[in-house]
């Protein structure tokens, strides 16, 4: 099948074009992202190989329809940046790849907690520098503090297993209970009592209206002064300047986030010479107490590997006419 991928990167093509030998699809690469002046470039193919920060919202489609395109394959788990509904009336398929290394995830996820708790970017810069003093590196025993995971699924379950192995109590909320959480000794609590229990609240839900900017002045609010919030799965959940204001307060003593809700004009590009034009963003790199990586959580020698292999077995089914196991559906 002919492939218009789009948003490409060097190990893009590298894990690609490695699992492709055994696909044998024809891949044209694009470092561009796809987008309404990106379109052109898809036209004569039967499949668009999409990441996070492209655009696939409706009109995008209708052009993609018209230009024979029937196949939306997404390299990754979240699917908010496609219009699921203008897809399925336009005919055009969607498939993504909903799990690849959710260790992957979950490690990043208690290593941004580790970096923060314990200052570890603070302390390398000192002893480059040739300052080995301890004054505000200053951290705390992980072991018997509270940890609020929102989301319990494949991710949020590795993070309970990590976060149990350093003694934490383990709290919960999901609208659908995981029982292997459960079994762990996960408590189940409503939203309110996770935020005002948790020392960290984690965040492993996906992005829908109902969870758009759950973290927000609100729910701040609600939780422990010096609270420690990381956020690995989507960046819109939550609200950026409600926690600056949180940051500013003490209210948030650590932020730690691999995602960010206007993260698709700044991340996985180079803009070291460039002026950073988004004020928030900004904002939030000058507090001391932050961390904030490019969204490489998932960023592991087996999560690319994986990724590559389930969409192009994504699109070889397609292509056969076999069932599509991980077609992206409407509600």
């Amino acid at each position: 099948m002919k492939i218009a991928f789009f948003s490409t990167k060097p190990y893009d093509r590298k894990f690609f074009d490695l699992a492709n030998k055994e696909y044998g699809h024809e891949i044209t690469y694009y470092e561009g992202k796809l987008r309404r002046e990106t379109l052109k470039l898809a036209e004569g193919y039967d499949c668009a190989c999409v990441f996070v920060n492209d655009q696939v919202d409706a009109s995008v489609l209708i052009a993609l329809a018209a230009q024979g395109t029937r196949l939306v394959a997404l390299r990754c788990a979240g699917f908010n940046n496609v219009d699921i509904v203008s897809a399925k009336e336009l005919g055009i398929n969607v498939v993504r790849v909903p799990a690849y290394s959710p260790y992957a995830v979950a490690e990043h996820t208690v290593g941004l907690m580790l970096a923060l708790n314990r200052k570890v970017y603070w302390a390398h810069s000192r002893v480059r520098e040739g300052n080995f003093s301890l004054d505000g590196l200053l951290g705390f025993d992980m072991r018997g503090r509270t940890a609020g995971i929102i989301g319990t699924g494949k991710i949020g379950e590795c993070v309970i297993r990590i976060l149990n192995g350093f003694g934490c109590k383990v709290i919960a909320y999901d609208k659908f209970k995981n029982p292997a959480c459960e079994e762990l000794g996960v408590e189940y609590v409503e939203l309110d009592e996770l935020f005002a229990q948790s020392d960290i609240v984690s965040l492993h839900c996906p992005l829908f209206k109902e969870t758009h900017h759950l973290i927000n002045n609100d729910s701040i609010a609600k939780m422990k002064k010096g609270v420690m919030i990381i956020n690995t799965s989507r960046g819109a959940l939550i609200d950026s300047k409600a926690a600056i204001e949180g940051l500013k307060s003490e209210k948030i003593g650590y932020l730690g986030i691999d995602v960010y809700e206007e993260e698709g004009r700044i991340f996985f590009e180079d803009k070291t010479f460039e002026i950073l034009t988004d004020d928030v963003f900004a904002r939030l790199t000058t507090f001391p107490n932050v961390v904030i990586t490019g969204h490489q959580a998932y960023f592991t020698q087996e999560a690319v590997a994986a990724i590559a292999k389930t969409t192009l077995e994504n699109i070889s089914a397609y292509e056969n006419g076999d069932e599509l196991v991980n077609a992206v559906k409407v509600d």
